[in-house]
Formats: structure tokens, C-alpha cells, sequence
């Protein structure tokens, strides 16, 4: 790992790539109706939800995982192929993390893919986007 190799912008948009899947994925054409009635949700309940608190921890935890999927990446030879492919890799174990958490939880499979699909797609455009951004 070399820490000259970091590209502070591409990891900046890196993370606000995951604002505009998420806006994406969950709206309710894509996965959002699906997504809320197997969590048991309601667009009232989500409306009262604290959007600072929800959309600040949003942004600084798609950073972290920009962040820390670019420090895995801060080689020379990383390029766009290497950098999606580390993300998918990144995304299967987040894809895995959040299907033992659910199974425990007792969550539809439905919801495992949703979940998890949206983790390891995100992932993999981090990594396209710091892979290319050199």
C-alpha cells in the first residue's frame, strides 16, 4: 500500500456514488416498495425519520468504505478492471456480513438481495471509479 497513490477526489466521488445508486436502488420503482414492506416500513414512518442523522452517518460511512476500498487499491497497476473487480470482491463480503446479520434477524431473502445487492454494486463503482481515476 502507498498512501502517495490516494486520489482524495476519486474517493470523494467514490463516496457520493453511493448517494445517487441508493437514490437509485431504493427508490420505490427499483427496490423501494419491496424494501419497505419487508422491513415493515411506511412512507410516514420514513418522512419522521431524522434526515440529518440519516443522510450524515449515510455520508460518512460510504467515505469510510471509499476510503478504505482506496487504500486496498493505492498501487500504480490499479486500473478500472482491477478496481470494479476489488469492489465486487469487497461487495461479496459485505453481501455475506449483511446475509448472516438478516438470517439471524430473521429477514426475507427478498430483503438479503436487496440489501446486500445494493452493497456489492456500490462497491464495485467505487472501485471502477478509484481504479480509473489515477
Amino acid at each position: 500500500m502507498n498512501l502517495s497513490q490516494l486520489n482524495l477526489p476519486a474517493v470523494l466521488v467514490a463516496a457520493l456514488s453511493g448517494f445517487a445508486i441508493g437514490g437509485i436502488w431504493y427508490a420505490p420503482a427499483v427496490f423501494g416498495k419491496a424494501w419497505m414492506a419487508d422491513n415493515g416500513l411506511t412512507t410516514d414512518a420514513i418522512q419522521q425519520g431524522n434526515k440529518g442523522k440519516i443522510f450524515g452517518f449515510t455520508a460518512f460511512f460510504s467515505l469510510l468504505m471509499a476510503f478504505n476500498l482506496a487504500m486496498f487499491l493505492a498501487d500504480a497497476k490499479t486500473d478500472l478492471s482491477w478496481g470494479a473487480t476489488a469492489g465486487f470482491l469487497a461487495g461479496i463480503w459485505t453481501f455475506s456480513a449483511i446475509a448472516i446479520h438478516s438470517l439471524f434477524e430473521l429477514k426475507s431473502w427478498r430483503l438479503i438481495f436487496i440489501n446486500g445487492g445494493y452493497s456489492a454494486v456500490t462497491l464495485t463503482v467505487m472501485g471502477a471509479i478509484i481504479g480509473i481515476w489515477r
